[in-house]
């Protein structure tokens, strides 16, 4: 287990350069470039906030920054999950050529993401001072879920890109787990407006305490639930260490997959 920070380390000039072009990539050749990285969420943020206030009769105060402090964490999920799913098979050939820690892949992938969202974190600031909530010392802990949010990803990326490449199928199948995830977490909902029996379902999702993480310091400006957050944190790096196993058992056989 050593052997990941050690290569990490090794090869860390290789991880900064493969993130830079992961982010650069995203919206290579496209004329607006990173802006994108303000439009794509901003456009997503205009349809739900036509959609449920107006049209589902939603009555959530200050609606469009509720929204903001769930669907922009989220899309750094889905796409951070979604993309690095399949980051072996998409690097198929330079794996095959050139040794290099195949680690890195994945994570260059969700520290790419990472930054994407922290750019779009500018968003929900202009949108909580433009809506005269302000910001409060509560944005100190900002950091501390971010990084939570971060190991939840990674876990969950390391063992699905792993199991990818010898499962091609899975590709069907992870665009609509995610859809399903994104209406079992409270994105576009309080939660609770769920009936008390599907509870559960919020309970066993962590981006719920995620979200819920970001919506106390910038919605709600009141501290963090701290309990349900340290345990997701913890599951995260036991998630961690079980991915790096996956992917450690099933490197061996990338060349031959590949």
């Amino acid at each position: 287990m050593t052997n990941i920070f050690m290569n990490l380390y090794q090869y860390r000039e290789l991880l900064k350069t493969s993130v830079k072009k992961e982010v650069r990539g995203k919206y290579k050749n496209s004329f607006l470039g990173v802006i994108w990285s303000f439009l794509n969420p901003l456009l997503q943020i205009a349809v739900y906030a036509i959609v449920f206030p107006l049209i589902l009769r939603n009555n959530q105060e200050n609606y469009v920054i509720f929204l903001c402090c769930g669907l922009i964490p989220w899309t750094f999920f889905a796409t951070a999950i979604n993309r690095s799913a399949f980051c072996f098979v998409e690097n198929g050939n330079i794996l095959k050529k050139v040794y290099f820690p195949r680690e890195i892949v994945p994570i260059s992938v969700v520290t790419s993401e990472a930054i994407n969202f922290l750019i779009s974190t500018i968003i929900i600031i202009g949108f909580v001072l433009f809506g005269g909530l302000g910001i409060t010392k509560y944005v100190v802990l900002y950091p501390l879920v971010l990084i939570i949010q971060y190991f939840v990803v990674l876990a969950i990326s390391m063992a699905l890109a792993s199991v990818c490449v010898y499962l091609r199928d899975l590709q069907h199948f992870v665009g609509v787990a995610l859809q399903l995830l994104f209406y079992a977490a409270p994105i576009v909902y309080a939660p609770s407006t769920i009936p008390e029996n599907f509870q559960w379902i919020l309970r066993y999702n962590p981006m719920t305490y995620i979200i819920n993480a970001y919506r106390d310091i910038f919605y709600n400006q009141t501290m963090i639930d701290i309990k349900p957050l340290l345990i997701v944190f913890t599951f995260a790096i036991i998630g961690c260490i079980i991915g790096y196993l996956i992917f450690s058992k099933l490197q061996k056989g990338f060349a031959e997959q590949l």
